[in-house]
């Protein structure tokens, strides 16, 4: 995520961070369904309009970094080094987010996103769209050449990588698995030449 430089933005992001912070305090404390917007606002001493100028929905607010974790899956992608290829820069990115998502206190969360089907619905929609936007990073590399299916399939796959690691006892092993999986199965769609993203001769 870019980091806010003027005034203003920085204050907005804190903010944002303040009521994103106050409302998983209070769904912890009392539950997600007990709690209601006009409580989290309130706590966090801001209006309900400002709370929903910073967040579209109640379950968003349980997702902070929702916007956050898209950005580095495409940046991944968009954003690494010339000739570097493209599965293992998208391993690293998946590992680092993992390592975020599994760090202690993090069960406590995921325990109540479980229990609730309305925060399952939505962190199931938010992957679909975290699938979609690296597919279109992947199928607008110029030194790529799959197929648009080939692309959002490899995405998906990518965006489950991350699911099945962050729900797993030992994630770096299911992390080493899926990827040799997804290397394989990127390397299948690929010319020759070209299996790791890297230009070919």
């Amino acid at each position: 995520m870019t980091v806010p430089t003027g005034r203003r933005e920085r204050k907005k992001a804190a903010t944002r961070q303040k009521i994103a912070d106050t409302a998983l305090r209070l769904f912890l404390e009392h539950g997600y369904d007990a709690v209601g917007i006009r409580d989290v606002a309130a706590e966090a001493d801001v209006a309900v309009t400002t709370l929903f100028s910073h967040f579209a929905s109640k379950e968003a607010l349980v997702f902070e970094q929702d916007e956050d974790f898209e950005q580095r899956l495409t940046q991944a992608v968009t954003g690494r080094a010339a000739n570097e290829p493209l599965i293992p820069a998208l391993r690293r990115e998946v590992q680092a987010l993992v390592r975020h998502c599994t760090a202690e206190g993090a069960a406590h969360i995921w325990h109540m996103i479980d229990e609730s089907p309305a925060l399952r619905q939505y962190e199931e929609s938010m992957r679909l769209r975290h699938a979609e936007s690296l597919a279109t990073a992947i199928a607008a590399d110029p030194d790529l050449t799959q197929s648009t299916t080939a692309c959002r399939t490899i995405a998906r796959f990518v965006i489950d990588a991350y699911s099945l690691a962050r729900e797993a006892a030992d994630p770096e092993t299911v992390l080493d698995e899926i990827f040799r999986m997804i290397e394989a199965a990127w390397a299948v769609t690929c010319p020759s030449g070209n299996s790791t993203g890297t230009p070919g001769p």
